[in-house]
């Protein structure tokens, strides 16, 4: 079972969510080709990976490749279709990762971030370059091969 927080929490209030969450313009597209269609997503702090509504992805002639086992907000589990689709942030395209979801909120999550190699900026509400990335952890230096 795959155990990714998916949703935001929703605390009743019009437009009023718990996580840390501000709204981006974002284009979807068929990784085949075609058209991108526009949509606006919360970038969500606390999802991992990207929703779109079921619908809008079939309109640009997505199919899931399989299905995973989500952990909503609430804690409860929900199984939702996964497949692949090109995202366009800020006239970048790449190749994400996306989860086929109910209604009509689309999610812009972790895992899309750190593709895109952005990082969001709640007091700006704004996603910014990441100019630096972790490859290590904390680990020792690579060694030095024929040193």
């Amino acid at each position: 079972m795959t155990g990714c927080m998916l949703m935001a929490g929703h605390n009743g209030a019009e437009g009023v969510f718990e996580m840390g969450i501000f709204w981006q313009d974002v284009k979807v597209g068929n990784p085949a080709g075609g058209d991108f269609a526009e949509i606006r997503a919360l970038v969500d702090t606390g999802a991992g990976d990207s929703v779109f509504p079921a619908e809008f992805l079939a309109g640009l002639h997505l199919q899931p490749i399989t299905s995973y086992t989500y952990v909503l907000a609430d804690g409860s589990e929900v199984e939702l279709p996964f497949g692949q689709a090109s995202i366009e942030i800020k006239g970048e395209i790449r190749y994400c990762p996306v989860v086929f979801g109910p209604g009509d909120v689309a999610l812009l999550g972790a895992t899309t971030l750190e593709i895109f190699k952005l990082m969001p900026d709640l007091n700006t509400q704004a996603l910014w370059p990441v100019s630096h990335s972790a490859l290590g952890g904390g680990l020792p230096p690579w060694p030095v091969v024929g040193g």
